[in-house]
C-alpha cells in the first residue's frame, strides 16, 4: 500500500475526495479541515494500493493539487486492516507489476545529479578497483563494484528516453560521462603516487592476471551480462526491491574496466587502455539499452492491463475517462 498525504485548497477539496472515494484502490480516508498553514488548506490522507497509485496521482496532477498544495507518496511497510485487503484485492493487477512513474522520475533524477558525493563514491571505487586489478586480487573488483553509483545515471538516462524528458537525459549523461572522466584522471594520478612509493609497477600491468585479465578483453558476452544486469536493475527499481541492486552492481564491469584503462593509460599501454574502453562503452549501453527497452514493455503492459480493468470510477459505475 502507498499512503497519500494531500493538503488541497478548501475549495477544491470536495472535488479531490470525490475523486478517491471513486477510485478503486483506495481505502482510509480522512479529511482534516483547515489544518494546513504553508500552504494554506485542508490536509486529505488517505491509502491506496500500489497498483492503483500511478494513475491516481497522475488525476491529481490534473486537478493541479501539485501546484497549489502538495502530494506526497509514502511506501506503507505494514498495514493491518480488512479495508486495505479489500482495496488491494479490487485494483487491478499486481503490486510488485505497478511503476509510478513520478516515484521513478524522482529517484533517477536524485541518483543523476552530478555532486561531490557521487563523483567522491565513483573516484573511490575506481581507484578500489584499480587496487584490484594491480594485485588480481576479485575481491577488491567486487568490492569497487559495489561502491560504485553508476546505476543511478544509467537508469536516469533509460527513464528519460522513455518519458522523453531531454533535459533529464542530459543530465545523466553528464553525471555518467564527467563523473567517469574525474573518476579516471584522479585514478591515474593515484597511480602514479602508488607508483612513486614503489607500491606499483609497470611490471603489475603486464603480468598475467588470471583473476581480472578479463577486464580488457570484451566479448559479446559481457555485452550479454550487461543486458541482463540492466533488466534486472530496472525490474528493482520500479517494483522497490532495492536489494536485487547490489547483484546488479557486482555483475558488470564498469568501474574495474573504467581503472584498467586508467591504470594501463598512465603506464602508457594503450591496448589494455582501449580494450578496457571497449569493456566499459559495452557495458554502459548494453545497461542503457536494457534498461530503455524493460520500462518500455512494462509501460505497454501495464496500459494494456489498465485498459483492461480500468481503476478509475468503478465505484461509480463509470470508465477510466
Amino acid at each position: 500500500m502507498l499512503h497519500l498525504r494531500l493538503i488541497v485548497p478548501a475549495d477544491r477539496t470536495d472535488e479531490v475526495v470525490d475523486l478517491l472515494e471513486r477510485t478503486v484502490g483506495t481505502a482510509h480516508l480522512a479529511v482534516l479541515p483547515g489544518v494546513a498553514r504553508d500552504p494554506v488548506g485542508d490536509v486529505v490522507l488517505c491509502d491506496v494500493a500500489r497498483e492503483a497509485g500511478d494513475e491516481l496521482i497522475g488525476r491529481l496532477r490534473e486537478l493541479g493539487i501539485d501546484r497549489t498544495g502538495s502530494i506526497t507518496v509514502e511506501n506503507v511497510g505494514l498495514t493491518l486492516s480488512a479495508h486495505a485487503d479489500e482495496a488491494e484485492r479490487q485494483a487491478p493487477g499486481e503490486g510488485a507489476d505497478a511503476v509510478l512513474w513520478e516515484e521513478l522520475s524522482e529517484v533517477t533524477h536524485e541518483e543523476s545529479t552530478f555532486s561531490a558525493t557521487y563523483v567522491a563514491f565513483l573516484a573511490v571505487a575506481t581507484m578500489l578497483a584499480a587496487c584490484g586489478v594491480m594485485l588480481d586480487n576479485a575481491i577488491l573488483i567486487v568490492g569497487a563494484m559495489a561502491v560504485g553509483p553508476e546505476f543511478g545515471p544509467l537508469a536516469g538516462i533509460s527513464t528519460a528516453l522513455v518519458q522523453r524528458a531531454p533535459r533529464l537525459v542530459a543530465r545523466s549523461l553528464w553525471a555518467l560521462i564527467g563523473g567517469f572522466v574525474v573518476a579516471m584522471v584522479l585514478t591515474a594520478g593515484f597511480a602514479w603516487l602508488l607508483d612513486a612509493f614503489g607500491l606499483f609497477d609497470a611490471d603489475m600491468v603486464t603480468a598475467d592476471r588470471p583473476n581480472t585479465g578479463f577486464i580488457w578483453h570484451p566479448d559479446w558476452m559481457s555485452f550479454v551480462v550487461a543486458l541482463l544486469a540492466g533488466i534486472a536493475g530496472t525490474l528493482s527499481l520500479t517494483s522497490a526491491k532495492s536489494g536485487a541492486l547490489i547483484g546488479v552492481a557486482i555483475s558488470v564491469t564498469t568501474v574495474p574496466a573504467a581503472a584498467n584503462a586508467a591504470v594501463a593509460f598512465s603506464y602508457q599501454d594503450l591496448d589494455q587502455t582501449w580494450g578496457s574502453s571497449a569493456q566499459l562503452l559495452a557495458n554502459l549501453g548494453g545497461i542503457v539499452l536494457a534498461g530503455t527497452l524493460t520500462l518500455l514493455i512494462q509501460k505497454a503492459l501495464w496500459n494494456w492491463q489498465r485498459r483492461s480493468a480500468p481503476a478509475y470510477d468503478v465505484r461509480a459505475g463509470g470508465g477510466a475517462g
